[in-house]
């Protein structure tokens, strides 16, 4: 694979300084995992009917998005310039008023207050793909990767199924826990996590790095990375079109509650930790990391059409365990991409990478709520409710048919 030129890795920073962000990580998205059992049912508080509850809540998901698109490429661009650890802080303090915003909204309008905020302030995971890529080396990078993707997943093992519990109590109350954890999110990064990137290796800001458009179109330019950031695009779209409407396909067709979505997302936190944390490494080392992302790719899709298809609320448990290889995906392509670029351009590359997650949020939304609104009124066992996942499968098998001839035209060793 032909890759642009680049510098001499910088020597790895201490083991611990990875630990400090790996906990900024988890704190982070415990707090975003306690919301993601309640949001669709804090929406249904203030309209009408599930179909407005379902357009409605894929309009906030989609606003987030879009705002995400536009401000992560900036805020990586910024941390290239200034360091990653004030655009962390800065993160956490947006996404801790964005919690405080939504939990004393007293109308659908004011829901859009926080997630305004919070779509400006969402870089954390960005800047911590770049801090984990600048104090590892092109042999460790993976498995930095694949850590900072096992704290996401941890953040998600006790996230929803906290959430889940205290919305069942009362639908704000998860919101200001989350609020009240994302400022010692903060406090913790103030005193605790050091700055990763050296003055020797900042790189100048431009206007042009902060076009999200500009970031994506630099990478499609990349003829040698072109087709695997595809891969990564289709994969992800999917995954955020599974994510933003698992809490409403489950409640139409399973009637599950608050507590019963925290508790099944709980399942995918651990399975996420135990792959991405334990056994990742040695996936690596089996497979690498060509054969390891076919393989992922092809489990989801399978998954995604037996999501579809189930007809008892347990079965998704039983999808959900079995598709444990899905979690080797994301850190494989991104081990792929990163080490094809320059390291002295780590964070716009993150930031860019993360941007195809919010431009997916920005459209996925709306076209996976718009599928299950129109079969909200159908009868819970009608195979057509499970529609959005099946349009999911068929972005999985795309990709895998991009991925292919990427992998042979470069002759990479499937």
């Amino acid at each position: 694979m032909s890759s642009s030129p680049a510098a001499a890795p910088a020597s790895p920073a201490s083991p611990g300084n990875l630990n400090f962000v790996l906990v900024a990580v988890f704190i982070d998205m415990l707090g975003i995992g306690m919301i993601v059992p309640v949001m669709p049912a804090l929406v249904g508080q203030f309209v009408n009917g599930r179909d407005e509850q379902a357009f409605w809540f894929g309009v906030l998901a989609t606003l987030f998005g879009l705002l995400q698109f536009i401000f992560m490429p900036m805020l990586g661009a910024i941390s290239d310039r200034v360091g990653r650890r004030p655009v962390m802080l800065y993160s956490m303090a947006g996404m801790c008023l964005n919690f405080l915003a939504t939990a004393w909204a007293p109308s659908l309008a004011f829901l859009f207050i926080g997630r305004v905020i919070g779509g400006v302030s969402s870089a954390s995971m960005s800047v911590a793909s770049a801090y984990a890529s600048d104090i590892s080396t092109p042999e460790t990078r993976a498995k930095s990767f694949g850590k900072v993707g096992a704290a996401f997943g941890l953040g998600f093992i006790g996230g929803p199924a906290l959430g889940g519990a205290l919305g069942e109590i009362n639908l704000q109350l998860p919101f200001y826990v989350a609020a009240a954890l994302c400022a010692a999110n903060f406090v913790y990064g103030y005193i605790a996590v050091p700055e990763s990137l050296p003055l020797s290796r900042r790189s100048a800001f431009s206007i042009a790095k902060i076009n999200p458009f500009s970031s994506l179109r630099r990478l499609l330019r990349r003829t040698d990375i072109r087709g695997v950031v595809i891969v990564y695009a289709l994969s992800t779209f999917a995954h955020m079109m599974l994510q933003s409407t698992w809490v409403l396909y489950t409640t139409f067709r399973f009637n599950w509650s608050p507590g019963d979505n925290g508790a099944a997302m709980f399942c995918v936190g651990l399975a996420a930790a135990v792959v991405q944390a334990g056994l990742l490494g040695m996936l690596m080392k089996r497979f690498g990391e060509v054969r390891l992302t076919l393989l992922g790719l092809a489990s989801g899709c399978i998954t995604y059409v037996l999501y579809g298809l189930a007809t008892q609320g347990w079965m998704m448990y039983v999808f959900i365990l079995c598709n444990l290889l899905a979690f080797t995906t994301a850190p494989a392509l991104q081990s792929i991409i990163s080490r094809g670029s320059d390291v002295n351009g780590q964070g716009e590359l993150m930031g860019s990478l993360q941007s195809i997650s919010s431009l997916g949020v920005v459209f996925m939304p709306l076209l996976g709520t718009a599928i299950l609104g129109l079969a909200s009124h159908l009868p819970p066992q009608d195979w057509r409710i499970g529609s959005t996942f099946f349009l999911c499968a068929a972005m999985q098998a795309v990709a895998i048919g991009v991925a292919l001839f990427y992998f042979k035209s470069h002759r990479m060793r499937t």
